[in-house]
C-alpha cells in the first residue's frame, strides 16, 4: 500500500479502513504461521527500513519520494521510483522468498504489476474502490476521478492472476465495469475485531467516560472528512429534524468524529459554516480523529451512527458501530447494502435528500424500543464478520493463485 502507510492513524488524511483492513488481516494471517511483510511509502526520510508490528508482521518501508508534501493524486509519478526500490529490497532475499504479492488500491496494484513480471510471483489484488464506481456516485461539487486511475485500474485487473472484492456487487463491478475473468474474481468479505468493538459497559458507561449528557439524543459520523463520505448530508438532515420537530433541539447531538482527507483542507470549515448557515452550530460538534482503542466509545454513546457516504466497497465504520451494539443509518450503495442489514441491524436510505435521512433517522430517535431490537440485530449480524474469516479465505485464494500457471517472467536483454 503506497499512499497510506498502516502505521497511520485511521481517520487522519488518507488513512482509512484500508489501513485497518491490510493490518488486520496481515495479524490473523499471521497467527496461523504465514509470515507477511507490508511494504509502504516512508512518509518521511528518517523512518527506520522496517517495522515489526506484530508477530509475524512487518512494515517494511519503501524510501523514494519519502515526502510529506506529496498527495495521493501526485503518487503516480512515483511508482517507478518505489517499484525500483521494492526491487532492491527483494534482491536481498532468496528467489523463493516471497510466494505472493497482494497489493490493494490501484497505486499499489501498478507496482505489484510491475514487480510480478520480473520476479514470476503470482498477484493478487484488492480494489477497495474503483474509479469507475465512484464516478457513476459523485457528491454534488466533487471532481472526478481522473481518466489516468481508471485505465490503471483496468491494468491491474488484467495483470492480476486472482482479484479479490469485497461484496458481490464489487466482484459484478470488476467484471461489468473493468472486463475481469469472473474465474479470477473472488468476494471475501472485510471483518471487524470483534474482542475490541463489543458493547463493553454499555451507552451510559460510555457517555460518562466522555462526558455526553445522558439524555442527549446522540447521531454520530465517523470517518475522513470529505465529500464522498457525505457528512454534510447529516448536517442537512439534522437541520431539517430540528425544522419540523423543534423540541430535538433541546437534546439532539450531531457528533462528527474525524479528519480532513486528501488536498481539499478546507473540507471542515466549509462544515462549520454550512451548520452555520442552517443555524444548528450549536448541535453539531466537531472531534478530531481519536485513537482506534478509544473508538468503541464513541459508537457506544451514539443512539445512531450515520454513514451516508455516496459509494463504499464495504463501509467497516457500519460494521464497528454495530458490533458495538449501535443502529446503523447508511446510503443504500455498495458494500453497505451487505454491512447493514436493513431493517435488523439498521436502516438504509435510498439517495441524499436530506428530508429522507431526517425521517428516517428522526424515527429511530422517537422509537427507543425499535432501537432497542434493532441493537441486538446489530451484534448478531456483526458477529458473523470477525478477521479471521477474512484472513481464512484470504489464503485459500492465494493457494489458488500459487497453483495457476506461472507467468512469464520479463527479462531485460542487454
Amino acid at each position: 500500500m503506497l499512499h497510506t502507510s498502516p502505521l497511520e492513524q485511521a481517520g487522519i488524511g488518507d488513512a482509512g479502513g484500508m489501513n485497518v483492513y491490510v493490518v488486520e488481516s496481515a495479524i490473523k494471517m499471521a497467527s496461523s504461521g504465514v509470515k507477511v511483510d507490508i511494504f509502504t511509502r516512508a512518509g518521511s526520510p528518517d523512518l527506520p527500513e522496517s517495522v515489526e508490528i506484530a508477530d509475524g508482521v512487518t512494515v517494511r518501508h519503501l524510501g523514494a519520494a519519502s515526502h510529506n508534501s506529496l498527495t495521493k493524486e501526485e503518487l503516480p509519478s512515483q511508482v517507478a521510483a518505489l517499484t525500483s526500490d521494492m526491487m532492491h529490497v527483494l534482491a536481498k532475499f532468496p528467489s523463493n522468498y516471497y510466494d505472493i504479492i497482494h497489493s490493494h488500491y490501484w497505486l499499489s496494484g501498478q507496482l505489484g504489476w510491475m514487480v510480478a513480471e520480473q520476479t514470476g510471483i503470482p498477484l493478487v489484488h484488492t480494489m477497495h474502490t474503483m474509479a469507475k464506481v465512484k464516478n457513476q456516485n459523485l457528491a454534488l461539487g466533487e471532481s472526478p476521478e481522473p481518466q489516468t486511475r481508471a485505465i490503471g485500474e483496468e491494468q491491474v485487473v488484467q495483470a492480476a492472476t486472482a482479484l479479490i472484492a469485497n461484496t458481490d456487487a464489487e466482484a459484478a463491478a470488476l467484471v461489468s465495469l473493468y472486463d475481469a475473468c469472473p474465474d479470477n474474481v473472488f468476494v471475501v468479505p472485510p471483518g471487524v475485531d470483534l474482542g475490541r468493538f463489543t458493547q463493553g459497559a454499555g451507552k451510559a458507561a460510555a457517555r460518562e467516560k466522555l462526558k455526553i449528557a445522558q439524555d442527549a439524543m446522540m447521531i454520530a459520523f465517523v470517518g475522513r472528512i470529505q465529500p464522498h463520505k457525505g457528512p454534510d448530508v447529516l448536517i442537512r438532515a439534522a437541520a431539517e429534524m430540528v425544522l419540523h420537530s423543534p423540541f430535538l433541539r433541546a437534546k439532539l447531538a450531531i457528533v462528527i468524529v474525524g479528519g480532513v482527507s486528501g488536498s481539499k483542507k478546507d473540507e471542515l470549515d466549509k462544515l462549520q459554516q454550512l451548520a452555520a448557515s442552517l443555524a444548528i452550530s450549536d448541535l453539531v460538534h466537531f472531534i478530531p480523529p481519536v485513537a482506534r482503542e478509544n473508538l468503541p466509545d464513541w459508537y457506544r454513546a451514539a443512539d445512531l451512527v450515520c454513514v451516508p457516504s455516496y459509494s463504499e466497497s464495504f463501509g467497516l465504520v457500519a460494521l464497528e458501530a454495530q458490533a458495538c451494539g449501535t443502529p446503523v443509518v447508511a446510503t443504500a450503495v455498495g458494500g453497505l447494502r451487505t454491512a447493514v442489514a436493513d431493517g435488523i441491524s439498521g436502516s438504509l436510505v435510498d439517495g441524499h435528500d436530506p428530508r429522507a435521512w431526517s425521517a428516517v433517522m428522526s424515527r429511530l430517535l422517537m422509537d427507543p424500543a425499535r432501537r432497542v431490537l434493532l441493537s441486538m440485530g446489530a451484534i448478531g449480524h456483526a458477529s458473523h464478520f470477525g478477521w479471521d474469516v477474512t484472513a481464512r479465505r484470504t489464503l485459500e485464494i492465494y493457494d489458488w493463485a500459487i497453483d495457476q500457471p506461472k507467468p512469464q517472467v520479463l527479462r531485460v536483454v542487454q
